[in-house]
């Protein structure tokens, strides 16, 4: 058996990661790594982060892919787990794909070690001709796509980022992708019961800098201390779905929507200074169309002040329960996000000429 690292030497990355004492760090929904390999065994060990502390419903959940096939769907509940995902009597060319399937406010995985049979050793799979990055909330992140009771709340184990509109917008268009993507996270506020006071602790913007955000520290490391490097990969296009969790506090209310609109253009600011080439599709509606309009006019004085037409809108249809059901917490069902990405890869076609 050879024993590996995870390195980018070795594996493909997918998403934002971070090597760490010879460790690749998962953290966002959909983030993992891929490799290629000729040989008759691999096994794989992942490690957790300190959310192996914080009860069963914060701890990661994971699959793995040989040539196409889940071959693993586990929820990481040992400081280390060890999977032999692959073995034959005759050697085979195998794809092997990692996925961390949650999010990552909740906790964050390791990939420790890759061992294989193999001549060759592993190579990394080969980037993908484009790249989009999603920045989003639970829509995004898959949140209780698995659970089709509204009633029901929040588990790791019903989330399922690859059964999102992001994803399997990826899918169609045979792209790479990155998530960003934070459940009950907004622009001005997070999700909020009430309305009537903002969630600060819960904003996207104050993070998109940085690897990411978890209550899960690897290493002692918190994804928050750790400035995303942008030149690592500049994404093709950006794909923002925020304002759902606003809305809870913004309730058609008009100074508001006027203070939500302000820090969306922020924000687009933001993006541009880190992404200057890359295509920016501003979205919102599936869980809700009121904050639609004043996106747009974000979108619209954003382009006025700085010029940028290197930008546009997508207005989602809401989700129909009766058509397609419900999911935990009155979010989207599989079937409301494969709409939604029909109409999603349709736009990106037209917008980019994929």
């Amino acid at each position: 058996m050879k024993v590996l690292t995870p390195t980018e030497t070795n594996v493909k990355i997918i998403g934002r990661a971070d090597f760490l004492e010879d460790t690749l760090w998962m953290v966002h929904s959909g983030s993992g790594a891929e490799f290629t390999f000729t040989g008759t065994k691999a096994v794989i060990t992942l490690q957790a982060d300190s959310a192996m502390m914080n009860g069963t419903n914060d701890r990661a959940r994971v699959a793995i892919f040989v040539n196409g096939t889940c071959v693993v769907d586990d929820m990481i509940n040992k400081m280390t787990e060890t999977y032999t995902v692959f073995e034959s009597e005759t050697e085979e060319n195998c794809t092997v794909r990692v996925v961390k399937l949650s999010e990552a406010p909740m906790s964050t995985f390791g990939i420790k070690t890759i061992e294989v049979i193999s001549r060759g050793g592993i190579r990394p799979t080969e980037n993908k001709k484009h790249l989009i990055e999603f920045i989003g909330d639970s829509i995004t992140c898959g949140y209780g796509v698995e659970d089709e009771d509204p009633n029901h709340t929040f588990k790791t184990s019903t989330e399922n980022a690859m059964k999102t509109y992001a994803y399997k917008t990826a899918e169609r268009l045979d792209v790479d992708y990155s998530l960003v993507s934070f459940s009950g996270w907004g622009i001005i506020s997070g999700y909020t019961s009430t309305g009537e006071a903002k969630m600060t602790e819960q904003l996207v913007p104050e993070y998109y800098e940085k690897l990411g955000y978890s209550r899960g520290k690897y290493l002692g490391v918190a994804p928050e201390e750790v400035p995303w490097d942008f030149t690592k990969r500049q994404p093709d296009l950006i794909v923002v779905n925020l304002g759902t969790n606003d809305d809870s506090y913004t309730k058609g209310i008009a100074d508001r929507e006027q203070d939500y609109k302000e820090h969306y253009i922020e924000f687009l600011k933001v993006i541009r200074k880190n992404n200057p080439q890359a295509k920016i599709l501003c979205t919102l509606g599936i869980m809700g169309t009121r904050l639609c309009p004043v996106l747009e006019q974000a979108v619209e004085e954003y382009s006025a002040q700085t010029g940028d037409g290197n930008i546009d809108t997508l207005r989602f249809e809401e989700q129909n329960p009766s058509a397609d059901g419900l999911a935990a917490d009155w979010h989207p069902t599989e079937r409301t996000q494969t709409k939604a990405a029909e109409k999603l890869t349709t736009k990106i076609k037209n917008m980019m000429g994929w």
